[in-house]
C-alpha cells in the first residue's frame, strides 16, 4: 500500500469518464490500498479513482467505522434536497455550498466484484454522491452558478461564513467541508 499523487483541477484526467471494472483481481485490490492509504492521508473521507490518475468506475469512502470499497456504482433512487458545505482533495483551498439529495440509494459492486447495496444521508449521503460524480468526469464545482461561489480556506470572509454554517449545519464546519474528496 502506498499513497498516492492526488490529480489537482486542471488535470484533463479529471474530466475523463472512468471505464467499468470488469477484472477485480491484484490490480484493482492494490489500487483499492492505495487509494484508502491516499485518502486516509490528505485526510479526506472519500477518493475516486480519476483523483489518483486511474480512468476506472471506482471510489472508496470512509464514515465513521466503515469503509466502501465501491466498483460501477449508480445511484438508483434520490430523495429530498440537502444544501451543505462541500470540499475536494482534487482542489485543495476551497469549498462551497453545494446541492444534492437528502438520502441516496447505490448498486455496486465490491472488491471481489459481488453486488452491494449501500444507502446514506448526512455524511454518508453526501459522501456518495460527491464520490461517483469523478467517475462521470464532474466535480462539485460543476453544481455552482460561477466560481465565485468558491470559498477559500482561511479567507476574512470565512468567520462570518463560519458562523453561518455553525448555525445552520454544527455538524458540517468548515473542517468537514474539507473532508471530502
Amino acid at each position: 500500500m502506498s499513497v498516492r499523487p492526488i490529480v489537482l483541477l486542471g488535470d484533463p484526467r479529471l474530466r475523463l469518464k472512468g471505464l467499468p471494472v470488469d477484472t477485480f483481481g491484484r490490480f484493482l485490490h492494490g489500487l483499492l490500498d492505495d487509494m484508502t492509504d491516499t485518502m486516509r492521508h490528505a485526510p479526506g473521507v472519500g477518493l475516486a479513482a480519476p483523483q489518483v490518475g486511474e480512468a476506472l468506475q471506482a471510489c472508496v469512502i470512509e464514515v465513521g467505522d466503515s469503509l466502501y470499497e465501491l466498483m460501477n456504482p449508480r445511484i438508483v433512487r434520490a430523495s429530498g434536497d440537502d444544501r451543505d458545505l462541500e470540499g475536494c482533495l482534487s482542489l485543495p483551498g476551497y469549498y462551497a455550498y453545494v446541492t444534492r439529495s437528502e438520502k441516496v440509494w447505490v448498486v455496486a459492486q465490491n472488491r471481489h466484484g459481488k453486488k452491494i447495496k449501500v444507502n446514506g444521508s448526512g455524511l454518508l449521503g453526501r459522501a456518495l454522491q460527491h464520490e461517483l460524480d469523478p467517475l462521470d468526469g464532474k466535480l462539485f464545482i460543476d453544481y455552482l452558478d460561477s466560481m465565485d461561489e468558491l470559498i477559500p480556506v482561511g479567507s476574512d470572509d470565512d468567520d462570518e461564513t463560519d458562523a453561518d454554517a455553525d448555525a445552520e449545519h454544527p455538524t458540517h464546519t468548515r473542517e468537514a467541508a474539507k473532508v471530502l474528496a
